[in-house]
């Protein structure tokens, strides 16, 4: 008589231990809690090292209480033994409670269930951490926005640090969940992750490792069985390759400064690019005390002449940021029209030839407004709103070109003459936020309120900025915890009394617009020096060369005057040069401010100002400058998704890693021999031989020995032959043999603890055994299917992505049985 196996379902079925009473069948230990309390420990302690990506404390509590929520809601689940998918799930949902309750409690059902207002909320709020990022340098500011979004992806690293951890079982691999989070701070600050937050990464790390040895989940019950011999001598060889590593490797990797990490290694995957970011952040730019990114142009403009990269108009109060206008933006082949007419006597005429050098940029940097531009290499369009330049799967990286412009000659009488009426502006250049401090309103109708015109107004808010009171510093806006351009920065910078270019732009153009005058800022570099060489241009001859690199990289605000169209003001103590027509006799900055621009084009009139001094600025703490320009969100992000992708493509493996070692665990003898089974069903149908539906365990077993895909003749070599007879044999015992409490009966007494570790060590010795035969004889192709994408875990996959659509067919069926027999009922009734 045949005997059929037990059907393999694909899912590991582990009987319940045949000793011991229910209370301790159903325990689980203090394991789901040290591994939680572990993974909060890292994943809290990581995001330590994002104090100075986001200024202060205040973002720590929220995040703080995020990632215990989502940690100890996966403990609690695995506490009662939830099914591993549903604990996983359970971490979404209470991530998901966690942010509502935080963020969207008024918009929420219960302050936990989100709506479609929630929704709404959430889109604004990303919306808000995307602008502020986008147009802020770090420490950028912790708005209830980016706020969310770090909450979020943190959030997010608990679950994917505890699958990890517990269902793959997989605990040395949750260290590239701790990594992605430390990366964020390593590349954007310049002092890199920083002593605290890298030493409770690595203390969580290692407090996770200790739970997956010393811990024992299930039906272990005793430490010692989780211990194999040489273990602390792996570990320890382990370690020091990874410190060795760690020393050696940022100094051989391509955009690694100088430094040993966590301290001074800053990652730059730009390379040696140093182009000025569009996006207002230019603090890192100007303390760059090498002065990198350099340009140089020639000129015939007999007026200190300003190189703009990109117009930034558009405000919501927590940021200033460029509105790209895509959908408008026209092809630069076109003549540049300014939209506008300027109605005065006379404009001159300029030619500028501009060499990009290692300036690596998106938009283009050339005088305004520009007319014309000819010798660009790729496809480059044009904003008729800014007249801004920008590439098009380009950059501005080693370009060489000639930009044509019209200057118009302003003078101070023409602009109070302008009137106060403004038409056809759009509301970008106008907009107020809602949100703006008092004392900058308070400010601005103090310093402005009394002027009749919009010139007087604009001179006065210009003459208050550049007065003694204000003092040009690199350095204090940071140490003073303020280094942006939002609305609360700006309330700092004008109650300090001292920052930096776009400090002093960002409270003129928001000042103006309080005031009626449409505003707007514009980045890229003050006037530069002679550098004694002349270049040859067709038509003009040879004209003195300038250049200019990140220390020049400037901001200063245009404000528009009906009639003669956008006016550049220069309300930065010490920096660029006062226009004739915005020049009165200014109070003298305070003495010590920085000076740049010392050897400025022929015939220019700079405003007075302290004895000029060329030294740039020394970066706070000294060392190697740093590229400006990094993105916090993007890079979020572009790391989720990198991380994403990986995890995706790595899935099969990592679910087949995790089985194999789950099976493996087992301190059970029975339970064992019925996983140990279950692997080497998995490991034939992974190298091409799966067992078939009618095939007794001793059928299948002798197929497998004698396959010829193992090599001629017999299939397999002695070890592995022994192996797959040895778990037959067992799994033979198990299902078939006396029931377990007979043979328990037999052996009470004899040291359990022992037993199970050496069965455990004897079943991985036997399955290693196997699967390295059908590794060896597999060919190359089905080696790498086996491997990357095994047939047992997509075949599981297969069966339960069925699983729904097999009980819904099966309620049909028997729906429709029911029906049938229904009417046949009705039908014999009536007759």
């Amino acid at each position: 008589m045949t005997i059929a196996p037990p059907r393999n379902t694909g899912t590991d079925q582990q009987p319940a231990p045949s000793t011991g009473n229910a209370a301790e069948r159903t325990r689980v230990g203090p394991y789901p809690w040290a591994m939680a309390g572990s993974i909060a420990v890292g994943v809290a302690g990581a995001a330590l090292s994002l104090n100075g990506v986001l200024r202060g404390w205040g973002w720590y509590w929220p995040v703080f209480t995020t990632v215990l929520v989502v940690c100890f809601t996966l403990a609690a689940l695995r506490a009662v033994r939830a099914k591993p998918l549903l604990v996983t799930a359970g971490g979404f949902l209470a991530l998901a409670a966690a942010l509502t309750l935080t963020f969207f409690r008024g918009s929420s059902i219960a302050g936990v269930i989100p709506t479609g207002a929630s929704l709404a909320e959430l889109d604004r709020l990303i919306r808000r951490a995307s602008e502020t990022v986008l147009s802020e340098t770090a420490p950028v500011a912790p708005n209830v926005g980016i706020v969310m979004v770090i909450c979020a992806v943190l959030g997010l690293a608990v679950i994917l640090v505890d699958a990890l951890a517990v269902p793959l079982g997989m605990p040395a691999a949750t260290g590239a969940g701790l990594l992605a989070i430390l990366v964020v701070p390593a590349m954007i600050k310049p002092q890199s992750v920083g002593f605290w937050g890298f030493t409770a990464a690595v203390a969580g790390y290692l407090m996770i490792l200790a739970c997956s040895q010393w811990f024992v989940p299930d039906a272990r019950t005793s430490a010692d069985s989780a211990r194999s011999p040489g273990q602390v001598r792996r570990a320890a060889l382990t370690g020091s390759v990874a410190l060795i590593a760690t020393l050696l490797v940022p100094l051989a990797v391509p955009g690694f400064d100088q430094g040993t990490f966590p301290q001074g290694s800053r990652l730059n995957p730009w390379g040696t690019s140093t182009g000025l970011n569009p996006m207002i952040t230019l603090g890192n730019s100007l303390r760059t005390p090498a002065g990198t990114g350099r340009i140089t142009y020639a000129t015939n403009s007999t007026a200190p002449l300003y190189l703009r990269s990109v117009t930034v108009d558009h405000f919501d109060g927590d940021s200033w940021g460029p509105d790209d206008r895509n959908a408008s933006r026209r092809s630069l082949g076109s003549q540049i029209d300014p939209g506008y007419t300027v109605l005065v006597d006379e404009q001159q005429p300029v030619v500028t030839a501009i060499d990009a050098g290692s300036f690596t940029s998106p938009y283009l940097p050339a005088p305004y407004p520009p007319e014309s531009v000819r010798g660009l290499d790729g496809r480059w369009t044009w904003d008729p709103a800014t007249l801004s330049i920008k590439g098009t799967d380009t950059t501005s990286r080693r370009q060489e070109y000639l930009v044509r412009s019209s200057v118009p000659r302003l003078t101070a009488g023409q602009l109070a003459r302008s009137s106060a009426g403004v038409q056809g502006i759009p509301e970008d250049f106008t907009r107020i936020p809602g949100n703006v401090p008092e004392i900058v309103r308070t400010t601005a109708s103090a310093v402005a309120g009394s002027g009749g015109t919009p010139y007087e107004k604009a001179m006065a808010i210009q003459k208050y900025l550049r007065s003694a009171e204000f003092t040009y510093s690199l350095q204090s806006p940071v140490q003073g915890g303020y280094d942006g351009n939002g609305l609360s920065v700006l309330a700092d910078f004008l109650d300090q009394k001292s920052g930096y270019c776009i400090h002093y732009a960002s409270a003129m153009a928001v000042m103006a617009r309080l005031e009626g005058i449409p505003s707007r800022i514009a980045v890229g570099y003050a006037p530069g020096r002679l550098t004694g060489a002349t270049v040859s241009v067709a038509g003009e001859g040879a004209l003195p060369e300038y250049e200019v690199d990140a220390r020049d990289a400037h901001a200063w605000p245009e404000l528009y005057f009906q009639g003669l169209g956008w006016v550049p003001f220069e309300p930065t103590p010490s920096r660029g040069v006062v226009p004739d027509y915005a020049s009165e006799a200014l109070a003298p900055s305070a003495p010590g401010a920085l000076e740049n621009n010392d050897d400025l084009a022929p015939d220019a009139t700079p405003a007075p100002a302290p004895a000029p001094s060329a030294a740039p600025l020394t970066a706070p703490g000294g060392g190697e400058g740093t590229d400006a320009g990094v993105q916090l969100l993007p890079l979020l992000l572009g790391l989720g998704g990198v991380l994403g992708v990986a995890l995706l493509a790595a899935a099969p493996r990592l679910a087949r890693t995790g089985i194999k070692a789950r099976r493996l665990r087992s301190a059970d003898a029975g339970t064992a021999a019925v996983l140990a089974w279950s692997e080497m069903v998995d490991l034939g149908t992974d190298y091409g031989l799966p067992p078939k539906p009618s095939e007794t365990p001793r059928a299948y077993s002798s197929r497998l020995r004698e396959s010829s895909l193992l090599g001629e003749p017999g299939g397999m070599d002695d070890a592995a032959h022994g192996a797959v007879a040895a778990l037959t044999s067992d799994f033979e015992r198990r299902e078939y043999g006396p029931p377990p409490e007979r043979a328990g009966a037999l052996k009470e007494g004899t040291g359990r603890t022992g037993a199970a570790g050496a069965h455990q060590e004897v079943t991985g010795a036997r399955i290693a055994a196997l699967e390295t035969a059908l590794r060896a004889h597999a060919p190359a192709l089905r080696r790498l299917r086996a491997w990357w994408v095994p047939p047992s875990v997509i075949g599981r996959l297969g069966r339960l992505l069925a699983a729904p659509f097999r009980v819904a067919g099966a309620a049909v069926v028997q729906a429709a049985k029911a029906a049938a027999r229904f009417w046949s009922a009705r039908w014999s009734a009536r007759s």
